[in-house]
């Protein structure tokens, strides 16, 4: 079994966290028959073997191995030297990444640039002002691809000569909005990537975006919020940034403006004012920078900083992105039913979970 068929494999088997995932793949690199024995051996158990040997979605994985075998068509493993040193100090780092252009862009300096999908002259206006000013500090762009604010910020990075980074919340065969695949195909030819944490035919779930924004500020040194409303997902975005230790920047807007509601709550929480492109400059050059880390302290850096933030670390550990049942937390959790929907109250909320068809999803 080929390496990349291994993690892929390993993404889908449920109960495991990155550092649970990673310790399993490690061990089947060295087995060229993997069998139930061998996965036993490796720490999963009876159900987790069979969701290795039979996923749900094999056809996908099957899908996506083929998409791998195209030039610039990379995956992307944690803790590889490859793969993003930035994200790995985030809670919930992605076990893969799935990128296409130039992978060593997502190294680099990067400032995240978000937005409300129904924008204004104002907001288009200053985002297309800061995006160049910060291009030409040298700064990479990086966004969702949505319409609105994020793809005016694509565009203004490219047409001002910069590069720019794509963080999709679907597979990358399946490019979200289709207004923008010119768009994406301009960001890989012009030296930027696309990069996106699910199987390459993944569809655009509504349950993706929220989980793919936590990649979007965790690959950046600061976002930067140039509209949105109260229920705007860019506020999604800036509350996974401060969690992530990242600043938050936030452009004041007319009053009265819908679109300028989000970005006032958030100088009104602490994010900075910010008046022009030179005060983010300043503050992402004068702060703390990353310092390599090797792989073992990185994932124990990941799991002490969310075993500290987190309520109910050990039930939030159980929920994941798409919907979970309760009774399969309760099992994981090996708590009473009773007990763990008042805890999943508490969750709701703060914030940290949302009740959906088929149980609960995490948000953060």
């Amino acid at each position: 079994m080929f390496k990349a068929e291994i993690w892929l494999r390993m993404s889908m088997v449920k109960g495991l966290n990155t550092a649970q995932r990673m310790k399993v793949g490690e061990y089947l690199q060295g087995y060229a028959d993997i069998h139930p024995d061998v996965l036993m051996a490796g720490g999963l158990n009876k159900k987790q073997c069979q969701q290795f040997i039979s996923p749900l979605n094999e056809k996908y994985i099957n899908a996506t191995l083929t998409w791998l075998e195209k030039d610039a068509h990379h995956l992307l493993v944690y803790g590889d030297s490859d793969y993003p040193k930035q994200l790995t100090y985030i809670s919930s780092a992605p076990l893969l990444l799935f990128a296409t252009g130039d992978i060593s862009t997502l190294s680099q300096e990067q400032i995240a640039m978000v937005g409300s999908r129904n924008f204004s002259h104002y907001g288009e206006r200053w985002a297309k002002s800061f995006t160049k000013e910060l291009v030409q500090a040298g700064l990479i762009i990086t966004s969702g691809l949505a319409i609105g604010i994020d793809g005016i910020c694509h565009q203004s990075a490219l047409n001002s000569k910069g590069k720019t980074i794509a963080v999709l919340g679907s597979g990358l065969e399946n490019i979200y909005p289709r207004r923008h695949c010119d768009l994406a195909k301009r960001i890989t030819e012009e030296g930027g990537a696309i990069v996106s944490e699910f199987l390459t035919t993944a569809l655009p779930l509504a349950t993706h975006f929220p989980k793919r924004n936590r990649i979007i500020s965790g690959l950046s040194a600061a976002v930067v919020v140039v509209e949105a409303s109260l229920r705007s997902g860019s506020l999604i975005t800036a509350r996974y940034a401060l969690e992530q230790g990242r600043d938050v920047f936030s452009l004041p807007g007319p009053l009265g403006s819908p679109t300028s509601e989000g970005t006032h709550w958030l100088i009104q929480q602490g994010a900075y004012l910010v008046n022009k492109p030179q005060d983010i400059i300043e503050q992402i050059r004068s702060s703390l920078k990353w310092l390599p880390m090797s792989r073992s302290a990185s994932v124990a850096f990941t799991q002490s900083e969310s075993s500290l933030e987190m309520p109910f670390p050990a039930l939030l550990s159980s929920i994941e992105y798409e919907a979970t049942p309760v009774d399969l937390i309760a099992q994981r959790t090996n708590q009473p039913v009773s007990q763990i929907l008042i805890q999943l109250l508490d969750l709701e909320l703060e914030g940290w979970v949302s009740s959906v068809n088929g149980g609960y999803i995490r948000l953060k």
